[in-house]
């Protein structure tokens, strides 16, 4: 038998390999090629959260990893495995460390409940108790001795969370909401109550139902925006009106007014110098499972952004610079104090990688003088949902949902804790 020689050997071998490396590149074109390679590239880039610097985009999209792939637990702040470049947005941001004080818990431990300060006072609303279980009353607690008390009970008909709520000064003015818990419907009612007296009274409807809409008064009118629409989802961007006085509705219905830049739930909502502001929030929230006997909450695609709008004499919405990051679950977690506006904690986008709920744990600074943005310093924890409130130089925060610890940002405890930290700032 003849062997073939050595330089025949070693040609048939450089053609097989050439031949194998063509195959396995047509193969991975024909993967790159299909519905499901795009669809996971798709959904990748549509959950994942712009950078900082919008004008200098540095965002590196890569495919979506198989569940088998996503770490359930630890920091992945600086994830960079497999040539990964994650966006900052979900990570802490730098600010310096604040020395707070633990003062009295609230009476119970709430979610997505309310807040409107007055004076010394801080009237405490309805929440979540847990997912299964909504408060129905009223707590109180007092700056200047450090105590809870005067509990009293909200009507019947009102929403226990996702509420519309300002004050002026006497009367609280009480806007639609979500009824019940899970992910129940929300309700359009609305009430008034008199601090003073500790009565209700009932006020014309709003058109429609809203969830956590942007709530104010301006210019002698009851101002409500934005929110989310009957199905919880939905963005809605209308805008009403209600003339009001001394804690009583000076016409029958609603004024529709000028639609805002952006819809949805979640926002801060603020007036200061004569000039209407909105700040955060975001598009879409869980939803009622399709059927579901107790409307169980059912996760959705969630955007969260860091828009801020103006509304002022000429009537325009204008729009002003974003937060430093993006920002929701925000409605009641602001103070305005000499000139700037104050938020505290929050949600931000998902985490990249793990997909679930980011919190927030910085404190931000808007300097209505300069409209500058800047952190003031960080929470004791990432938190929620919180509710804040402002006296005799300090800065106070009650209730919400905190994270799971230092290194992980994602939600877990409800909680009733109060804390509080010296601020200073110039004007």
């Amino acid at each position: 038998m003849v062997r073939p020689s050595a330089k025949h050997t070693s040609a048939r071998l450089v053609l097989i390999c050439v031949g194998l490396l063509g195959l396995a590149l047509i193969a991975d074109f024909l993967s790159a090629s299909s519905p499901r390679f795009a669809n996971s590239y798709i959904s990748i880039a549509s959950n994942w959260a712009p950078p900082l610097d919008i004008s200098k985009p540095s965002l590196i999209l890569t495919p979506k990893k198989t569940d088998d792939e996503v770490p359930e637990k630890g920091n992945h702040k600086n994830d960079t495995a497999h040539g990964r470049v994650l966006s900052a947005t979900f990570a802490d941001l730098p600010g310096p460390e604040l020395k707070w004080e633990n003062m009295a818990a609230a009476p119970v431990a709430r979610l997505d409940g309310a807040a409107i300060q007055i004076k010394n006072l801080l009237f405490v609303f309805a929440g979540y108790g847990t997912i299964d279980y909504v408060h129905s009353h009223v707590d109180i607690y007092n700056f200047s001795d450090n105590t809870w008390g005067g509990r009293f009970d909200m009507p019947k008909e009102m929403a226990h969370s996702h509420l519309g709520m300002v004050t002026d000064g006497r009367y609280i003015y009480i806007v639609t909401g979500q009824y019940g818990p899970q992910c129940r419907g929300p309700t359009a009612h609305t009430f008034v109550l008199d601090t003073e007296t500790k009565q209700w009274r009932d006020m014309p409807p709003l058109p429609v139902p809203r969830y956590a809409p942007a709530t104010q008064l301006w210019r002698g009118r009851l101002h409500v925006m934005g929110g989310s629409k009957e199905n919880r989802y939905t963005p809605g961007v209308d805008h009403w009106s209600l003339a009001v006085k001394d804690g009583k509705a000076l016409e029958k219905e609603w004024r529709t007014e000028m639609p805002i830049p952006r819809g949805g739930p979640h926002r801060a909502c603020i007036v200061v110098d004569d000039r209407l502001y909105l700040i955060g929030g975001q598009e879409g929230d869980f939803m009622a499972k399709p059927g579901s006997p107790i409307f169980k909450c059912s996760r959705r695609n969630e955007v969260v952004y860091g828009d801020v709008y103006m509304l002022d004499d000429e009537m325009k919405w204008k729009v002003l610079p974003p937060m430093p990051k993006p920002d929701s679950h925000i409605e009641f977690a602001w103070v305005v104090v000499n000139n700037s506006i104050v938020i505290v904690g929050g949600t931000t986008e998902k985490h990249p990688v793990t997909k679930k709920m980011t919190l927030v744990g910085e404190i931000f600074q808007f300097n209505l003088n300069t409209l500058n943005w800047s952190v003031l310093g960080k929470l004791p924890f990432r938190v929620k949902t919180t509710l804040v409130g402002f006296w005799n130089g300090w800065l106070y925060f009650t209730s919400g949902q905190r994270d799971k610890g230092p290194e992980n940002p994602a939600p877990k405890k409800v909680i009733g804790e109060l804390w509080r930290t010296k601020l200073k700032l110039s004007s």
